[in-house]
C-alpha cells in the first residue's frame, strides 16, 4: 500500500477536494461539485459502498470517494 502524505498539496486528495466560502459555506467538497466530504462520509457510515455512491452520483468517481474519506481521516 502506498504511503500518502496528506499535507502535500500536490497529492491526489488535494487535487480532488476544495473548500470555497461561496460553496456550502466553505465545507470541503469534491472539486467542481456541491457534494461535501461530510456527506460522503455519512453515506459510507450508513453502509453505502463506494460503488453505490458512484452509481447514485455518476458525476463522482471512486477516486473522489476515496479522496473524501482520506481527507476526513486526516
Amino acid at each position: 500500500m502506498k504511503t500518502v502524505n496528506i499535507y502535500d498539496k500536490s497529492d491526489v486528495i488535494f487535487e480532488r477536494i476544495s473548500a470555497d466560502p461561496a460553496v456550502l459555506r466553505g465545507k470541503p467538497c469534491i472539486k467542481g461539485t456541491r457534494i461535501s466530504v461530510e456527506f460522503i462520509v455519512e453515506l459510507i457510515a450508513s453502509v453505502t459502498s463506494p460503488e453505490g455512491i458512484v452509481q447514485a452520483y455518476p458525476h463522482l468517481s471512486e477516486e473522489d470517494v476515496e479522496a473524501a474519506v482520506r481527507y476526513a481521516a486526516k
